[in-house]
């Protein structure tokens, strides 16, 4: 048996849902306004994960243009069931204020990585639909219930209608089943149907530090729902020292060497040296990621082996490890028709006006749009974080014209936060590399005055990030071997969900390249590679 070491998915990968397929192990996690939308990765082991797909790649199935920050696809759930994958997702529109308008959708595929279906329409009362295939053929869909009623609390409860999909609707009476414990913020429901008891496993106390994972069961499915005896099935809460806190939003499932396994949302902080005391258990700039536990049973209730707390390393299943394929290569060069799987844009795809792997082969050019606070369109395409210690590099050309274009490397949040070392242009100074923040939605130009002249001669301009845990800090050259750092630090924290406006936001750092044109002219950039490299 093979050591697993957690988390499992690092960088952004919040909410997964686990399935299998044989002996194939599929994770659904969130993407939020990050399109395509939904990553699936793969596994025969349950140790090593590759991403094989993000389903939900057209327009049709997914429009998030004008989405707010941390809309868009809320935990998807995916399942396997009579020869096909299922794909519960939410596309949220609205998240401040009273309301959350969300409106829920299935699609379906025979391959993990095929063309997925059209969406079909299921309801808007909530978030977390999930899709139940219950033993006798009938299928049932669960969501949280949104009430947005002055005074009460928002978390109504979980409901619960029968889908028949031979005509591609809900049918039937709709019922909140359970009302969740005194923890509340009650979501995220995923119903198993085990030895004669449906288990109801439900995420509760919100996605920060207090997060945790709840179960409880019942003989019918329409409840009542008894809650576990020693509930929380998982929570980092009452372990603060635990190097993987925010415990919670979880699924399981059984092996084919009859093994069970619960996967789990978490979060790392960075070390508190340096670190302002804004929250007392630090900040993730990793954003929420993936973690796997062992479960096991008593008297028909389901534990985590070791308590009910994460662990950083636990015991892999009784099979032999299995390295399916490399992982996403430290250089991308795009000499490829398609872009990796790890590359993202926001919100839409980026049609071949916009980006494209053909008008310069060999590289990857962005036609300039709109600024990094659009939530329309963007030529933004990033990666996320995944390491606490790593390397970002690019090189690119371009001539703008106007102080209104600019195009280079970005670290970024979301619309409201985000760094970003880029070519632009002055009056008097012509092209130039100059540094802009957005820190909360305050402005800044740190090298006001002292922006780097880049010579005439000069095509291509080389631009690097490095990442050193708390601090972050860009470089440049003219040559590709002879480097200068710009002496300015950033915090690493401020790309995080604990950050930002005091919380509530959903996603993690992303660093990537981008192209904006304000003057309408569309001036392309053209990067010849991306580096991604751990430290």
């Amino acid at each position: 048996m093979a050591t697993i070491t957690n988390p499992i998915l690092t960088g952004f990968n919040p909410d997964p849902s686990i399935c299998r397929a044989g002996e194939d192990y599929y994770i659904a996690v969130s993407t939020f306004e990050w399109f395509p939308g939904v990553g699936i990765y793969h596994s025969k082991d349950l140790k090593n994960w590759y991403l094989i797909s993000r389903p939900l790649q057209r327009l049709s199935q997914l429009n998030m243009s004008g989405n707010p920050d941390s809309g868009g696809v809320w935990a998807p759930q995916l399942s396997y069931a009579d020869g096909k994958f299922w794909l519960i997702y939410t596309d949220v529109k609205v998240t401040e204020g009273q309301w959350k308008d969300s409106h829920n959708y299935l699609v379906t595929c025979d391959t993990i990585d095929g063309e997925w279906s059209e969406p079909i329409f299921l309801n808007s009362s909530g978030f977390d639909p999930s899709l139940f295939h219950d033993d006798d053929g009938r299928n049932y869909l669960a969501n949280m219930f949104w009430d947005h009623r002055i005074g009460n609390h928002n978390f109504y409860g979980i409901v619960l209608q029968e889908y028949d999909h031979e005509n591609r609707k809900l049918i039937g009476k709709s019922e909140i089943i359970f009302k969740g414990t005194d923890v509340m913020l009650t979501e995220a429901p995923h119903i198993y149907k085990i030895n004669g008891y449906y288990y109801l496993l439900t995420a509760e106390g919100g996605t920060k530090y207090d997060h945790q994972a709840t179960i409880a069961r019942s003989k019918n499915l329409w409840g009542p729902y008894e809650v576990h005896p020693e509930n929380p099935l998982i929570t980092s809460f009452p372990y603060p020292r635990n190097p993987l806190q925010k415990a919670g939003h979880a699924s399981f499932v059984q092996t084919h060497t009859d093994e069970w396994f619960l996967v789990h949302l978490t979060g790392r902080p960075l070390p508190k040296e340096g670190q302002p005391l804004l929250d007392p258990r630090g900040f993730c700039p990793l954003g929420r990621e993936t973690a796997i536990q062992r479960m096991e049973w008593k008297n028909d209730w389901p534990y985590i082996v070791g308590g009910n707390q994460p662990s950083v390393e636990i015991e892999g299943p009784a099979i032999d490890e299995v390295k399916l394929q490399p992982d996403y290569p430290t250089i991308d060069d795009f000499n490829s028709n398609d872009l990796n799987l790890h590359f993202q844009t926001l919100r839409i795809p980026l049609e071949k006006n916009i980006l494209s792997l053909e008008d310069n082969p060999g590289h990857l050019r962005l036609y300039g749009k709109e600024s990094l606070t659009s939530k329309f369109t963007q030529a933004f395409i990033a990666r996320r974080w995944q390491h606490f210690n790593f390397t970002a590099e690019t090189k690119v050309a371009f001539s703008p014209n106007s102080f209104q274009q600019a195009a280079g490397l970005v670290n970024y949040y979301n619309t409201q936060n985000w760094t970003a070392l880029q070519i632009t242009w002055h009056e008097e100074k012509g092209r130039i590399l100059d540094l802009t923040t957005c820190d909360n939605f305050t402005f800044d130009q740190p090298l006001k005055g002292n922006e780097i002249i880049i010579p005439e001669h000069v095509a291509y301009v080389y631009l690097r990030v490095d990442v050193q845990t708390n601090i972050y800090t860009y470089s440049y050259s003219f040559d590709g071997v002879n480097w200068t750092a710009i002496p300015i630090n950033f915090y690493s924290y401020k790309l995080s969900d604990d950050y930002i406006n005091g919380g509530g936001f959903f996603t993690g750092a992303f660093v990537g390249m981008q192209c904006q044109d304000g003057s309408g002219q569309n001036l392309p950039a053209d990067f010849d590679y991306f580096k991604y490299q751990e430290k």
